[in-house]
């Protein structure tokens, strides 16, 4: 009896090293470490763009217009914050006409029209990876045409100035392919008036105060 328990604990010591030996042998893999956490977009670089869209002045009426953008913006790595520059310029058809009836039978009709705009501004932004909600500011300029016509004179007569002054606003502009983004923005601009001369006549224009709504595409230089 004593034989068969010292021979059974003797192969249950076998057995109990054996699996030591198995457990010790078992490789260990460590856990690989976390991937560095890479910002997808970075909007730093030069671009140029095409916009259009919509404009309106209380005194000068309202109308389309389209054009192209220039700028460069600045984002350093591990930063959301954008900085830039933008240049743009735009030929317009804002427009309005308005006719004086004496009741006499002169009637006199005065046209106005912003041929042209553009602007220099500063620009800083919010990145989300591929969305940019920025606001923008700097100096602007629109060239402007005024028409009298009185026909009971056969008096028809034009002068045409560059008004200019500032503008701010902001918008939303989302990169929908590695070089490609789509904005939409609004702009506040307010033009010093200027003194035309219509046929002898001066005639004050006042400030211009003009509202623009516009979409457009940008390409980014990589």
């Amino acid at each position: 009896m004593k034989r068969l328990l010292l021979a059974g604990a003797a192969l249950l010591s076998v057995a109990t090293a054996a699996s030591a030996a198995d457990l010790r042998a078992r490789p260990y893999a460590k856990a690989a470490p976390p991937a560095a956490v890479v910002a997808a977009y970075n909007w730093s670089g030069f671009y140029i763009g095409a916009m259009g869209g919509y404009g309106s002045e209380t005194e000068a009426g309202s109308g389309g217009f389209g054009g192209g953008t220039v700028g460069y913006n600045w984002q350093f790595p591990g930063s959301q914050f954008v900085f830039g520059i933008e240049v743009d310029a735009a030929g317009a058809s804002i427009k309005d006409s308005v006719t004086e009836d004496d009741g006499a039978g002169l009637v006199a009709t005065l046209d106005t029209k912003i041929n042209s705009f553009g602007s220099v501004t500063g620009r800083a932004g919010f990145a989300v990876d591929a969305a940019l909600i920025y606001a923008k500011g700097g100096f602007a300029w629109a060239n402007s045409k005024a028409n009298l016509s009185v026909p009971a004179f056969a008096l028809s007569a034009s002068d045409s100035h560059t008004h200019t002054g500032y503008t701010i606003g902001g918008g939303l502009e989302y990169m929908f392919a590695p070089n490609w983004s789509a904005k939409g923005e609004y702009m506040f601009t307010s033009l010093g008036g200027e003194t035309y001369n219509l046929g002898g006549l001066p005639l004050e224009s006042g400030t211009i105060d003009l509202h623009t709504f516009k979409v457009g595409v940008n390409y980014h230089f990589r």
